[in-house]
């Protein structure tokens, strides 16, 4: 079963301006879509989740192989010409953003690729959407904005001018981030912060359960 639309990934032309980057709408096959959406994991609350602390199965847990299989390594390395093998792969899942969010970055430079998949079924707000950005300083001074739903895909190579941020938005907000890294340290690192704080989250969960 193929979850994802290598062909237009193939067909999609990388973006150079103002650096890296390429965007396919509808990457998560249409027919699909609903299929994974229905199996997206319940997250406890705002930031980045790692799957180890999650509950993935079913349709999301096969979407997620196939993102980490050697077709789509494949695919990105020919777009971004770029040599992945024995890069190791991390990603984590979003289910909620606060207000605070969003603020403009360029990614840490341990990452090679960015890969973002998004999972909402719309989007009416007018925050919330990625914007691809030429400055650090100006989420206006934009060149392309992420429509956030129906598995649209992000792909960008890491550099010091990748800027990216969205305006403010809180609320539901499904994402999956994907990052090739420079070695398994990084991976480590990464996946044991974020754990860090999946588990603070649900621990708070609890007890306000417990107090109401």
């Amino acid at each position: 079963m193929t979850y994802l639309d290598f062909e237009t990934l193939d067909g999609t032309q990388l973006q150079r301006d103002p650096f890296e980057w390429l965007i396919v709408e509808n990457f998560i096959r249409s027919e699909q879509f609903g299929n994974v959406s229905a199996d997206f994991p319940k997250v406890p609350g705002p930031g980045s989740h790692p799957p180890a602390e999650l509950s993935i199965q079913g349709h999301f847990a096969a979407l997620m192989k196939e993102l980490q299989g050697d077709a789509f390594r494949a695919a990105i390395e020919k777009k971004f010409d770029i040599d992945l093998t024995n890069r190791p792969t991390m990603y984590t899942v979003r289910g909620f953003v606060r207000q605070r969010d969003g603020e403009i970055h360029t990614d840490s430079k341990t990452k090679l690729i960015t890969v973002l998949l998004y999972m909402n079924e719309g989007w009416e707000s007018d925050g919330g959407r990625l914007r691809i950005l030429r400055s650090g300083t100006d989420l206006e001074d934009k060149v392309a904005e992420v429509p956030p739903y129906g598995g649209t895909l992000l792909a960008f190579r890491r550099s010091d001018n990748s800027w990216h941020g969205h305006k403010p938005h809180e609320g539901p907000r499904r994402a999956i981030q994907l990052n090739w890294v420079t070695d398994q340290a990084v991976v480590d690192h990464e996946q044991s912060r974020h754990r860090f704080s999946t588990r603070m989250k649900k621990i708070t969960n609890t007890l306000l359960r417990r107090s109401a």
